[in-house]
């Protein structure tokens, strides 16, 4: 199981959450998404995709009255469908000392952008195992000039996760640089 714990402040936005959950997860906002709490949706619009009645700028997650061991769903991609089940572990006062959104824990790498689903997903790691790493192995040829490697032809090790890079990122986050969306 990919997973990530992260402390983030209750004065954050829904969009703050979809941007912290698409950084520690190594993702760049390239799909739809959405967020279903309390029996609404709520997301950050993109060209094509669904309309939200609410500004995912000026939701603030205090305004849902989260209690611990709550669970709501962010779902990413509709089209390979990543659900995350997002749980509140515990409510916790704010370290003036420590910079928010933080990740504090996590296991596993999380499947790259576009990989093609929880089945797509389940091979790469099998294929990494098993030392394929999903190259085609008919179609190597690097000085062809029509080859291109695609991201799911990379090494891929399912259990490489660096807090410290996703960290790295929240904070370039933080200060307002858009940079994290193409650092990996």
């Amino acid at each position: 199981m990919v997973w990530r714990r992260l402390l983030v402040r209750s004065d954050s936005t829904i969009a703050d959450l979809h941007y912290t959950i698409q950084i520690a997860i190594g993702w760049s906002d390239v799909h739809l998404n959405r967020f279903h709490i309390h029996g609404q949706d709520f997301g950050v619009y993109h060209d094509g995709g669904i309309s939200f009645s609410d500004n995912p700028e000026k939701v603030l997650l205090s305004a849902f009255g989260f209690r611990t061991r709550e669970r709501f769903l962010y779902e990413y991609d509709f089209g390979d469908e990543w659900l995350h089940e997002v749980r509140i572990e515990k409510r916790l006062p704010l370290n003036p000392k420590k910079t928010y959104p933080v990740c504090i824990d996590g296991k596993h790498a999380a499947p790259p952008e576009d990989f093609g689903g929880a089945q797509a997903y389940q091979e790469l790691k099998y294929r990494s195992v098993f030392g394929d790493n999903g190259i085609d192995d008919d179609f190597d040829d690097e000085n062809d000039p029509e080859y291109e490697r695609s991201e799911k032809d990379q090494p891929f090790d399912p259990d490489v996760f660096s807090r410290r890079e996703v960290n790295a990122r929240l904070r370039q986050y933080t200060k307002g640089d858009r940079d994290w969306l193409f650092s990996y």
